[in-house]
């Protein structure tokens, strides 16, 4: 029995890569086929309720993996970790496999109904690279959702799936606000959380609480996740999540 568990040992396949010591790790997940997952259930181009499950689930990656920072947009996720981060060894066929499940988990408990995500991770040298991250990732935001608003306000007034994509193609940022104007839209007063995202951070408090040992009155220094669906832009942005680092 022990040479069959040797050779089918030595049939496992796995890759010993780590990320690099000192760097900081963003843990990316992004839902699989969500395009047709949303179509099916949610309103269009946003639904609130589907940015409560996003939420629901960078909560559970933020504090499972003792994170950060994490930002939600769409229906992608980014999870900050410290440079000093050491849970698995860094490994990154571990972190990878774990967060995806942990993000599906996590949605479908929330949801009622299964689905699923990927993952990959990026690493960055130094603050820098982290708040040119975050600056790339929100300004995928705002350019997701200008899209979106545009092709879903053209197929609500009767553009077919096709002549909506054509419209867009090579359509400047200028051109598309124009269109939404055209319908009676203003893209800056959609609401921020669509526009920029949400971010989750932590935040301490002091909880009250009682000594029996003691007998007397205390007070208790504790943590919780802060949602924050009303986020800054630009420079703004960068310092917002300086603040984090």
């Amino acid at each position: 029995m022990k040479d069959l568990e040797t050779r089918q040992r030595a049939r496992e396949w796995f890759h010993g890569m780590t990320a690099l010591p000192g760097a900081w790790i963003v843990i990316r997940v992004d839902g699989r086929s969500f395009s047709r997952f949303t179509e099916e259930r949610f309103d269009k181009p946003f639904d609130a309720r589907f940015s409560d499950l996003m939420t629901t689930t960078a909560e559970t990656l933020l504090t499972e993996f003792d994170g950060r920072y994490a930002y939600t947009e769409s229906d992608e996720i980014s999870v900050l970790l410290d440079p000093s981060f050491a849970l698995f060894g860094r490994s990154v066929e571990k972190l990878v496999s774990l967060s995806a499940a942990a993000a599906s988990a996590a949605f479908t408990h929330a949801a009622g109904e299964p689905a699923h995500f990927d993952s990959r991770l990026w690493l960055g040298n130094d603050t820098t690279d982290v708040l040119d991250y975050f600056t790339w990732r929100q300004a995928d935001a705002a350019r997701c959702a200008l899209n979106g608003w545009c092709y879903w306000t053209m197929r609500e007034n009767g553009s077919t799936r096709a002549e909506a994509t054509k419209a867009l193609e090579r359509t400047t940022t200028s051109a598309k606000n124009e269109l939404l104007h055209g319908y009676g839209i203003n893209f800056n007063d959609v609401p921020v959380w669509q526009r920029r995202g949400v971010g989750l951070s932590w935040e301490t408090f002091e909880r009250p609480g009682f000594d029996p040992i003691r007998n007397v009155e205390v007070t208790a220094t504790r943590r919780r996740v802060r949602v924050d669906r009303d986020l800054p832009m630009k420079d703004a942005y960068r310092d917002h999540v300086r603040r984090m680092l």
